[in-house]
């Protein structure tokens, strides 16, 4: 099964921008296209960085545990598990060896386990669902090639953010224009808020909010 290099990392401030970046704002300058409901298991933060992918067979983690061998710091680990709960995939020593290697977080579609543990840590982790079963180890699977999370396909090297609201993905080549967009809104939705406050805001139809 393919087992491909990873693709370039993208540039660290472009990084830390996006990880200060809410999801459902970047989400809005992505035209709100798909993006993937997973929800964070850590116990709180955002996460950025750039896509080392890894598909699966349903309940099966061999591939992941190849892949950790190739992570870089400010990888993002993302597991296309076909959206399979029924084997977690990873758990508390898998997100630790991740960790240890500098990766920015875990994304997988799928189950984890050991969810208390997780839930105390730093450490980014997103999946569907918390299963105790533990994961086969026989494979197929493949690395760095395209994925689908949830209907957003993601490809080795995207960058990868996510936050409570779950995960979004974009290639880099149109990261620095939509960061743009990003920043702008921010500053748009700032201003309507701070209208709020003030008394000063006007509704759709123009009435002043009461």
């Amino acid at each position: 099964m393919p087992q491909n290099p990873s693709a370039p990392s993208a540039d660290k401030a472009l990084i830390e921008a996006f990880k200060n970046a809410a999801t459902s704002i970047i989400s809005d300058n992505l035209d709100r296209l798909p993006g993937a409901n997973l929800r964070p298991f850590h116990k709180g933060g955002s996460m950025a960085g750039t896509a080392v992918t890894i598909r699966t067979a349903p309940g099966d983690n061999l591939f992941i545990h190849k892949a950790l061998e190739l992570v870089r710091p400010g990888d993002v680990v993302v597991v296309d598990g076909g959206g399979d709960t029924s084997r977690a995939l990873i758990g508390e020593i898998m997100s630790l060896i991740a960790s240890t290697r500098g990766a920015a977080g875990m994304v997988i579609d799928g189950a984890i386990r050991d969810a208390g543990a997780l839930g105390q840590s730093s450490f980014p982790v997103f999946a569907r669902a918390a299963n105790h079963r533990g994961p086969y180890k026989n494979g197929p699977g493949e690395i760095n090639v395209p994925v689908s999370i949830g209907g957003l396909v993601i490809s080795p090297g995207d960058i990868v953010v996510g936050d409570e609201d779950g995960i979004v993905a974009f290639s880099q080549s149109v990261a620095a224009d939509l960061l743009v967009k990003v920043r702008a809104q921010e500053k748009r939705e700032a201003d309507t808020m701070q209208s709020i406050r003030e008394g000063r805001y006007k509704g759709a139809y123009g009435a002043a909010a009461k």
